[in-house]
């Protein structure tokens, strides 16, 4: 379990997952959680940007396919903003705790929301914010369903006022703390500093807006929990990309090294124990 984890591991890297299958090879992989990216979900069911416009309906929906195709590796569900009031947030962690999700990340910003490290977000006022913060805890059924608690306001205001909720929330009762994307070592350091007995998450995105330190770096800081929420979902995009085009110019190479035979595939997904 998640919470066992938490207990255990100095420090645990989770990487981004988005259908079923990603999280089978995930787990053939050896990760021992899992994390349902919202971003990931927008891409690869809407080939959409991560601007609000998944449902929570179907983020149920694909969170359980994870969790049916991982098999017990403990998977942690990206919930956005709760897709509306206290009583949507609710609806949410009770469907999220059904589907078998063990922890679920709520954040602070506006509906509709944007990704964590894209630019011009907003976020909601901290009593609303708290008020979500108690409404998932309230609703869950058993302790060993985790809240993440967010707060994107270091980009909307700055690191203080990010402090600031996030002492609220551990207040309110949230098992996780997630501030997102400090913009430097020195602001990481900062975090950890402030809530030094807090379980922390640090969210790493190519590209984004925190610097890429590598695992051993962020355990040094104090950090428990790696998110690599995109990196699967950029590399696939990438390798598609490249099949696609080499397919269309009749160029594709049948020996390519990353590709895998359609046995092994067969293998991958467990062919064998259908027969």
């Amino acid at each position: 379990m998640l919470k066992s984890l938490l207990q255990t591991e100095k420090i645990i890297l989770i990487p981004g997952t988005f259908d079923a299958l990603s999280a089978l090879i995930a787990k053939q992989s050896g990760f021992k959680a899992l994390y349902m990216s919202g971003f990931g979900v927008a891409g690869s069911l809407l080939a959409k940007p991560d601007i609000g416009l998944v449902t929570a309906s179907e983020m149920v929906e694909r969170a359980s396919q994870i969790v049916d195709a991982a098999e017990g590796i403990p998977l942690i569900a990206d919930g956005d903003n709760g897709y509306g009031g206290i009583h949507n947030v609710s609806r949410l962690v009770k469907a999220y705790e059904k589907a078998g999700v063990q922890c679920i990340q709520l954040e602070d910003q506006v509906i509709p929301k944007r990704c964590g490290h894209m630019d011009n977000k907003e976020v909601v006022d901290l009593e609303e914010a708290t008020a979500k913060i108690k409404a998932a805890i309230q609703s869950r059924n058993s302790k060993d369903f985790l809240i993440a608690a967010r707060t994107d306001s270091r980009a909307t205001h700055d690191l203080d006022e990010a402090l600031r909720r996030g002492e609220a929330f551990l207040n309110a009762g949230a098992d996780i703390l997630f501030i997102e994307a400090p913009q430097s070592v020195d602001e990481m350091q900062r975090i950890k500093n402030e809530f030094p007995e807090a379980n922390l998450i640090a969210n790493i995105v190519e590209g984004g807006k925190t610097p890429e330190l590598s695992i051993e770096e962020l355990a040094k800081i104090g950090f428990k929990i790696v998110l690599r929420p995109v990196s699967a979902l950029l590399a696939i995009s990438g390798t598609l990309q490249d099949c696609y085009a080499a397919l269309l110019n009749s160029n594709y190479d049948q020996k390519n090294s990353s590709k895998i035979s359609f046995e092994e595939y067969n293998d991958m997904i467990g062919l064998a124990t259908f027969e």
